[in-house]
């Protein structure tokens, strides 16, 4: 997460979100946002389509076929009566909503005191998804936050977590068994204590 992500013909953006099947422990598609394009949605991209590289996830399909992909957000259209907004307001950079403020990552866009939206994160139906930087936690508390995934090219399965670097033990990365993953909800909570995280390995950047 975090990595440059591009199609076959150039740049598409960056992998911001990665979905993850929690039954099967699998991860289903990345979501890449093209944050140089102003006003371009993110789009929900199948892992499918995508590869690794040294610092970047290239993906095989053209600017074109990437632009066609499910988009990573929905938009609902509130009642601005209902809601009680009364005038525009600017909130996080993405325009005008009514007046109580929408706070947080599904605020956004508006239309004016008239049509205030919210902005929601697309995830398909039984999956789930994690962003980077999410929290990590042990169970004997917070353990640092997520940096990325180690996925099995071959079956898209998760083998390993990446904890964020400068966590409290000093080195760069320490790459988590998915056997120590017990969910993936409300941010990844694991099996093992912050000691036994502690004692694991560092890796480096890319995973090894």
């Amino acid at each position: 997460m975090g990595a440059r992500a591009s199609c076959t013909d150039g740049f598409c953006g960056e992998v911001r979100r990665t979905i993850l099947d929690p039954a099967a422990r699998t991860v289903t598609h990345l979501v890449v946002e093209p944050r140089h394009l102003r006003g371009e949605p993110g789009r929900l991209v199948p892992v499918g389509l995508a590869r690794a590289t040294a610092g970047e996830v290239q993906l095989s399909c053209t600017l074109a076929e990437f632009k066609r992909l499910d988009p990573a957000e929905e938009v609902e259209v509130l009642d601005a009566a209902e809601y009680g907004y009364t005038e525009a307001v600017g909130v996080g950079g993405f325009g005008n909503v009514g007046s109580p403020g929408m706070a947080g990552p599904t605020s956004g866009i508006g239309l004016g005191a008239s049509q205030p939206i919210v902005v929601s994160h697309s995830v398909p139906l039984g999956e789930t998804e994690v962003e980077r930087h999410e929290h990590v936690h042990a169970v004997d508390g917070e353990i640092g936050q997520v940096e990325g995934f180690v996925v099995d090219s071959a079956d898209h399965a998760v083998t390993h977590v990446i904890l964020k670097e400068g966590h409290l033990w000093g080195r760069k990365q320490v790459a988590i068994p998915v056997s120590a993953v017990a969910s993936v909800a409300d941010g990844i909570r694991l099996n093992i204590t912050k000691e036994q995280v502690g004692n694991l390995p560092p890796v480096s950047a890319d995973g090894t």
